[in-house]
């Protein structure tokens, strides 16, 4: 059934559905003869309305005198269904059409408040009381409002079938009419804030976005990928509505940080969409397909490239096996979703068991296997390996031969919350599948369509953290739902209404559940942690969170500008809020020697504390402060009296150094009083307890400190163990000289009284290490000490110690400590298995590097060595190695955006690397002529040679039908030929990033191609139906192939049968085509098909092709080498 918008009433085209208006007070009448039952859900026959929960109700209507009836239009008696009333309404002599028309009505429309609405689904049904097996029943569903009170059928059934008497329908000048509703719950979200419900957001919708925006959403809450968005690389001068990355990037933030629903229309600008695009419907999983294309080309070179491929790439293998001879063939490809049968399949598990279901070749179906001759076989699929994100596209959409159209698969299909893949002993698993690796998998997004064919709605079920709690993402409304809402009533198939009285309802009225699950989002257990990982701040840009765009767009500076003041509003009503209860309370960290001893030489070399690590409290701002120290005491058992409270600073140099104790009219003050604490709303207060301790370890006096008192911080260094530790702090006089004080430190080292130590003043370490020697005979004040500095000390070095130690005094350590990198290194080969560890320096340049790893490998040349780098995100090797002395130095090699590394990958190579960097490296699949597999073979030559040269060096690794074969290069792209290489061609500028090449065997005929010959392209191909026109689909292995003049398409289709080895029953529903330019112009048998080409090259033109349109489940892709990796391109385009 096709619905369309509503038709004026004295309309003259025949829509199946149309609204009407009001009707009119002097045909509201009703004539006696009428006669209404009304039946509740519950079965229960009643004259009075059902109760007013009840979301069904099943109404007859007997209508005496039909024939009788003079009024144009014609109402029944109310009824009521899930508290509302309702009526039937017909046009006994049609609404300006020879059919009876017949439509439901909201019976009380004209008394209903402002704003109502409701949805139903409802049938309508005239019987047949003679056979009511011929009863004619109509359904549909319909949101009823104040401007569309009523919808149904114009041409609901002719009008010379219902008055023939022999045909049952009006029988004595009877004609029985039902209906049956079944309401929906509506709720009223004008005042609904999504945000306030739920903590989520909405996606506005442009017009017909909302498949878009179901599928953004689901995206957006699997955090790893979004975590990837984020890091892609952009900068504050780029455009969005020119930049998919930053588009996608603004779009999330917005999600994230957003009260209310967020806009896409930057997004569907930078897709190179214009109005049209956004009130075009697409297929959500077409536009998953082309986003995630798209989205992995823009990755390609950035610190996320392969996030694509780490999240949603699986593999297969493709077998085929003789039964009676020792001969198998495999081919390996990979998936980004599955496309799962819907129709015959009662939930995913028969899908799966279907995918991988083996198909027998018998009888004339016979496999020709090399070297032994034709040959029973068995061909099937099983899965290598499954991805982390499972993605499920089921297929409620299908092409239906006989309709020559698409129709929807409204039938139900179960799918569980928790997804085996590993059951029944792993029966979906290869041979060679990791069996380590448990594939459970739990359902994390339901993506549903409610409509049909024509048109319809997207929204999604997601449960984020995959908790119980599921939330229904529908366009701008976020709502909880329950668990049954996103599982059991997403299966679809048909809900029925129970025949309660044969007597008067003589149709069986089912209601076809026309929302259902669309596409699945699984996530596997083992990696749900990995996957659901934590996105906050560090992980965006700060030109994203101040929304700073390019300011030439006058348009795009004003949206900004208004942007701008609603965020400085919100942000300013946060404060507000955030004021009024943060000045309750101030946090205040206290650290005490224990920590500086805990953390030095261990957690840290640098400064003397991590406040992070140690005693918070958290006190209100209007405590005193002596108060507080009570509650120190308490902790600590450090009495009141024997604190003595330092404050931190932050030096120009970003040291963190003490500063000065509070003084005693400080100490009065409530802690909110305090300059460091009330300087800021949410400040906290970092203080130093000093605490001072007798020969028994118990606290003791404090010293009274003078403004000649300056308080010294001590690290103690041993060259020999490479350990730094705090040994303590005392307070010196600025007149006095660090001479007086070595026997002291001597005693807190454990040295002897009189060894001859070092010191040196520790003033920062970034970007660089500044650790400079103290003159022991200059006083503290000539040394510009003061309190709070940190000194360093260690026994003097003698002539010996520096050959003897690595590290032979304290500055040298700390740079070495401040440049250490411990690098774990991997075989390229086995990327997923540590080799071996180096620590070496952040500084070593390229040279140094290699030179170690080479060392390490005991081999001679390390310009034989070649590194990669490690992707942070996706866990694996980067695409590219690291080109020959192309980066400075290791810090380069580790550091990725703002993610660093402790990894990368080696290659020992059979030349140097600077020669290599001067080849050009293809990979070209290679189609054997009698074998159903293509073999990826690498090919490395001189960048000027030919294309000669690498066909002959390609012979070299290849199985040949025969010695003196000839082989061609071809360049594929979406499944058609566009270009036959010539032999004299250079392969400098051959790109096989983006387009596949492919090598073949030249065959014997088209080397003796006669001179009324033709050598034609032949490609696969399926039909869609797109809003204005049909879309061709290619898919499958293009071809090229001869035809003889006068050749008819009979002949034809023997040798394309022969050569694909089709079986019979399949290849009978093939039709055949010629296509010029997209268009298809189907061919007989008869036909001459050298009449359609007319143009004789040698390798004819790619736009004019013989097309073999059929189904494409059973034709798979045979090669996977940089090509796409979907079946087939869809309609959706992202131009950008």
């Amino acid at each position: 059934m096709t619905v369309k918008p509503p038709a004026p009433v004295d309309a003259q085209e025949e829509d199946e559905e149309m609204l009407l208006d009001q009707p009119d007070s002097t045909e509201n009448h009703q004539p006696e003869q009428a006669a209404m039952i009304v039946e509740n859900a519950n079965g229960v026959e009643d004259k009075q309305p059902p109760a007013e929960d009840s979301p069904s109700s099943r109404f007859t209507w007997r209508i005496d005198d039909f024939s009788k009836i003079h009024m144009r239009k014609y109402y029944s008696d109310v009824f009521v269904a899930g508290g509302y009333k309702w009526r039937v309404l017909i046009f006994p002599k049609g609404n300006n059409v020879e059919s009876l028309s017949m439509y439901l009505d909201v019976a009380d429309a004209s008394y209903l408040p402002y704003g109502w609405t409701r949805f139903a689904q409802f049938s309508l049904g005239v019987v047949n009381q003679l056979n009511p097996k011929l009863s004619v029943k109509k359904d549909a569903q319909h949101q009823f409002n104040v401007r569309e009170s009523d919808w149904g059928f114009t041409p609901f059934m002719p009008l010379h079938e219902l008055y023939d008497p022999s045909r049952g329908y009006l029988v004595n000048d009877t004609l029985i009419i039902e209906a049956a509703v079944l309401v929906h719950k509506v709720v009223d979200y004008s005042m609904y804030d999504s945000k306030k419900e739920t903590g989520y957001v909405g996606l506005k919708n442009q017009g017909a976005t909302c498949y878009m925006n179901s599928l953004l959403q689901t995206l957006y809450h699997i955090p790893y990928f979004r975590k990837a968005v984020y890091n892609m690389p952009t900068t504050e001068t780029d455009m969005p509505s020119a930049s998919i990355p930053l588009a996608l990037q603004c779009l999330f933030y917005k999600l994230q940080y957003s009260d209310g629903s967020v806009a896409t229309k930057e997004l569907t600008r930078s897709f190179g969409w214009d109005a049209y695009d956004s009130f075009t419907q697409h297929d959500v999983q077409e536009l998953n397909r082309v986003l995630c294309e798209k989205l992995e080309d823009k990755m390609k070179g950035t610190v996320v490239e392969g996030t694509i491929q780490h999240l949603f790439e699986g593999h297969n293998m493709n077998y085929l096996e003789c039964i009676n001879v020792d001969y198998k063939s495999t081919r390996k490809e990979s998936f980004y979703d599955l496309q799962l049968d819907v129709k015959g399949c009662r939930d995913v598990y028969a899908s799966f068991d279907k995918y991988v279901e083996v198909e027998h070749l018998e009888g004339d179906n016979k496999y020709q296997a090399e070297h032994y001759g034709l040959q029973d076989a068995r061909k099937g699929v099983l899965f290598t390996d499954f991805p982390p994100v499972l993605q499920l596209q089921l297929k409620r959409f299908e092409y239906d031969y006989t309709r020559d159209s698409m129709v929807k698969i409204n039938d139900r299909y179960e799918f569980p919350l928790q997804l085996d893949l590993d059951r029944e002993n792993g029966k979906y698993l290869s041979p060679d599948a990791d069996r380590r690796v448990r594939n459970l998998y739990t359902l994390h997004s339901v993506l549903v369509h409610s409509g049909g064919v024509q048109g319809g709605h997207y929204y999604a079920f997601i449960r984020p953290t995959l908790s119980d709690q599921w939330y229904k993402f529908d366009d701008e409304k976020v709502t909880k739902e329950e668990m049954r809402k996103a599982l059991e009533e997403q299966y679809g198939g048909d809900e029925e209404i129970p025949q309660t009285n044969p007597g008067f309802n003589t149709i069986q009225f089912k209601f076809t559940k026309f929302s259902n699950a669309y596409m699945l989002v699984y996530i596997r257990e083992s990696d749900k942690d990995k996957i659901l990982c934590n996105v906050d701040d560090n992980d965006i840009a700060k030109h994203l969170q101040l929304f700073h765009f390019d300011l030439h767009s006058i348009l795009v500076q004003i949206s900004l500008f208004q942007e701008r003041l609603k965020k400085e509003q919100e942000e300013k009503e946060n404060r507000k809020k955030e004021k009024a209860e943060a000045h309750l309370y101030t946090v205040i960290k206290v650290a005490r020697d224990e920590d500086l001893a805990e953390q030095i030489g261990k957690d840290i070399y640098f400064d003397l504390v991590d406040h992070d690590k140690v005693r918070r409290f958290r006190v209100p701002k209007q405590m005193s402060f002596f108060l507080f120290k009570e509650e120190v005491a308490k902790e600590f058992g450090i009495p009141v009296h024997f604190q003595r409270f330092w404050l931190w600073a932050r030096r120009q140099n970003q040291t963190c150094r003490l500063n000065r104790p509070l003084t005693p009219l400080e100490e009065k003050q409530p802690v909110g009083m305090l300059r460091e604490a009330a300087s800021k709303p949410n400040a906290e207060l970092k203080l130093f307890l000093e605490v001072e301790h007798g020969p028994d370890l118990s606290p003791v006096a404090l010293p009274c400190k003078t403004k000649e008192d300056i308080l010294l911080f001590f690290k103690l260094y041993d060259p020999q163990n490479e350990e730094l530790r705090y040994v303590g702090r005392l307070f010196v006089k600025i007149t006095s000289k660090p001479l007086e004080i070595l026997r002291k430190l001597n005693e807190m080292a454990g040295y002897d009284p009189d060894e001859e130590i070092e010191l040196y003043e520790e003033i920062k370490f970034d970007p660089s290490i500044m650790c400079d020697p103290i003159n022991k005979t200059s006083i503290f004040q000539a040394c510009q000490l003061e309190d709070g500095d940190i000194v360093c000390f260690q026994k003097s070095p003698s002539v010996e110690s520096h050959k003897k130690f690595r590290y032979p005094d304290v500055p040298s350590f700390l740079e070495y400590m401040l440049n250490r990198q411990v690098v774990r290194f991997r075989s390229l080969e086995k990327p997923s298995e540590d080799d071996f560890h180096l620590e070496l320096s952040k500084l070593h340049t390229y040279d140094d590097v290699v030179e170690r790893v080479a060392k390490h490998l005991h081999l001679n040349d390390p310009s034989k060595i070649r590194l990669t780098s490690h992707n942070c995100y996706t866990q694996h090797p980067k695409p590219q190695p690291i080109k020959y002395r192309g980066v400075d130095h290791l810090s380069d090699m580790l550091v990725h955006h703002n993610q660093i590394s402790d990894l990368l990958y080696y290659e020992v190579l059979d030349i140097p690397l600077p020669e290599l960097q001067c080849l050009k490296t293809l990979k070209i699949a290679f189609h054997h002529s009698a074998k159903d597999e293509a073999v990826i073979h690498t090919v490395r030559l001189l960048k000027q040679c030919t294309v000669l040269d690498v066909l002959n060096d390609l012979k070299t690794k290849v199985e040949l039908s025969h010695p003196d074969a000839e082989l061609r290069l071809l360049e594929v792209f979406h499944h058609r030929i566009y270009k036959v290489f010539p032999p004299n061609e250079k392969i400098e500028n051959i790109n096989d990033q983006y387009w596949t090449l492919r090598a073949e065997e030249i065959p014997e005929e088209e080397k003796t191609i006669g001179p009324n010959d033709r050598l034609i392209h032949v490609y696969h191909f399926t039909k869609e139906a797109g809003q204005n026109q049909t879309q061709i689909q290619n898919f499958g292995d293009p071809f090229f192939f001869v035809i003889h003049e006068g050749e008819t398409l009979a002949d034809i289709k023997v040798r394309i049968q022969r050569k694909l080895q089709v079986p019979d029953e399949e290849f009978s529903k093939w039709k055949f085509a010629f296509l010029s330019l997209g268009r298809p112009d189907y061919l007989q048998d008869s036909d001459v098909v050298s009449s359609c080409f007319q143009r004789r090259d040698v390798y004819g033109a790619w736009e004019h092709y013989l097309g073999l349109e059929h189904s494409n489940t059973g034709l798979r892709r045979v090669y996977s080498a940089n090509q796409n990796r979907h079946a087939f391109e869809k309609p959706v385009k992202i131009y950008n």
